[in-house]
């Protein structure tokens, strides 16, 4: 049974990733990557899986990631088993927080260069609350910071907004609240609702947690480029 406090948690889970995981993910992605990766990966990118109804998918990039971000999905298979074995090592922690977790979906690997990072958004349970999978939570992983900027940020709010008066269904606790539709900045609602930001600079290696209904997003990188890798925790049943 899934509760509220699952789709807005917030964690982590230090060293995540070993030192020795951290080099060779590091090493795979830049082999995929080569001279062009930058070109191929970002600049000449054509889709995204950022989707808000009505609008193209174009429209949607301009809102979730206006200065662009490189995008490889799925990883290499060297970099999916590797990240399987962590997300194994890690049940304890991750169960610990997520009761209601069963599965990692399949990973993403991104950057951020200059200018670029991702608007303020909540990814949701499901296209429909009702629908299976339900989303729990998204799960970031940094290979590297950027020198100056990228940081990672929740923003919390107790505006009442943010919610819908849809009622819980099978599967989830009587006290289940669900986010309405559409919060991102495609909505003056979402944009205009008073909200605090909290921002975190992850060392390598560890594993953040923000819950599918916690509003989420990064700082603009000034210098150096923001690569990781990132999921979502699911609830299959």
């Amino acid at each position: 049974m899934i509760h509220i406090a699952e789709t807005l948690t917030v964690s982590s889970i230090e060293n995540f990733l070993t030192p020795d995981e951290v080099h060779t993910l590091t090493e795979v992605m830049n082999d995929v990557l080569g001279d062009d990766g930058i070109r191929r990966f970002d600049t000449e990118r054509a889709t995204t899986l950022h989707s808000i109804p009505g609008h193209t998918t174009q429209q949607a990039m301009a809102v979730y990631e206006p200065v662009g971000r490189l995008e490889i999905h799925p990883p290499p298979e060297a970099a999916e088993k590797i990240l399987a074995e962590a997300v194994e090592r890690a049940l304890p922690a991750l169960r610990r927080v997520l009761p209601a977790f069963t599965a990692c979906r399949e990973w993403m690997y991104v950057e951020y260069g200059p200018g670029q990072h991702i608007t303020p958004h909540v990814d949701g349970i499901a296209p429909a609350p009702t629908d299976r999978p339900r989303q729990l939570a998204g799960i970031s992983v940094v290979l590297q910071s950027a020198k100056d900027g990228g940081e990672f940020f929740v923003e919390t709010t107790s505006h009442p907004a943010l919610w819908s008066d849809q009622q819980p269904g099978d599967g989830y606790h009587p006290a289940m609240a669900f986010a309405h539709d559409g919060a991102d900045h495609s909505a003056d609602w979402f944009h205009n609702m008073p909200r605090t930001r909290w921002n975190v600079a992850p060392a390598p290696g560890t594993a953040l947690l923000y819950g599918s209904q916690v509003t989420h997003g990064t700082e603009p990188v000034r210098t150096g480029r923001e690569c990781k890798f990132i999921s979502w925790l699911i609830s299959e049943t």
